[in-house]
């Protein structure tokens, strides 16, 4: 299946390590041309150099938690590549576990390593993507944000990146800017939550495993990047406001 993807232009954020370097790469080996950005340069550079594909790759060290960083990661697209198509809101973080040590700070914190670089990159593609007569919104949102489980203030922070989807598919549908939601499940990659649980609690992650994943295992980066490369492609073009889990069935929810 031709996605259509060559010779478009996409910014993915979060993408030096985890999902969103994973989506990055696939849309490079699909002819996309990609602005890859984290705040490390070092994993940023890593990532960069690991591209392959027709398309072309370049990093910027940014900190999309501030409309200045945002804005300069969009400007940079459009400089290095003469515009923009496809926005991936990738970055996340996660924060205490319980609800009593959720205090203001932490909540704050967690807001603003997912729901508040989402709102400032899109507010900056805006114009840009208005310039290409539309494009394509992504969230990489969480399984924790359809339904109960996981850190309270990881919860808040994903719940609300699928709910500004839902609003935002709405708003800017009539200029022809979709936009949409991911809902992965628990994810393995290197340097990750999940490897670190791996190792450091075996016992417990296989009874996790067992109780939790139907299909007997962690998912993949692959998996996920699958996905998400569809779904900003034209093919996917009647995708709209929705939440697409990418689960391996963790999921309770309808």
């Amino acid at each position: 299946m031709d996605l259509g993807l060559v010779g478009k232009v996409a910014l993915v954020t979060g993408s030096s390590r985890g999902i969103g370097r994973g989506i990055a790469s696939r849309l490079v080996e699909e002819g996309a041309d990609v602005l890859l950005c984290a705040r490390g340069a070092d994993d940023l550079d890593a990532a960069v150099a690991a591209l392959q594909g027709p398309g072309r790759g370049v990093g910027v060290v940014a900190d999309v938690a501030t409309p200045e960083g945002a804005e300069a990661i969009v400007a940079a697209a459009v400089e290095h590549f003469g515009g923009l198509d496809i926005v991936v809101n990738s970055v996340g973080g996660s924060g205490a576990r319980s609800f009593e040590a959720m205090v203001e700070a932490d909540l704050k914190d967690v807001l603003g390593k997912n729901l508040f670089p989402a709102v400032n990159v899109s507010h900056a593609a805006l114009p840009a993507l208005r310039n290409r007569g539309g494009g394509v919104i992504a969230m990489v949102a969480s399984v924790w944000g359809r339904e109960g489980g996981g850190a309270p203030s990881y919860n808040i922070a994903k719940a609300a990146e699928i709910s500004l989807a839902k609003a935002m598919a709405s708003d800017l549908g009539k200029e022809g800017i979709r936009v949409f939601s991911i809902a992965p499940g628990s994810t393995l990659f290197p340097g990750g939550s999940w490897e670190r649980r791996l190792r450091e609690d075996p016992e417990g992650m296989a009874t996790f495993i067992e109780r939790e994943l139907p299909w007997g295992r962690l998912g993949t980066i692959d998996e996920v990047a699958d996905v998400m490369t569809f779904l900003v492609s034209q093919r996917a073009s009647w995708v709209v406001g929705a939440c697409v889990a990418v689960d391996g069935g963790q999921s309770r929810s309808f």
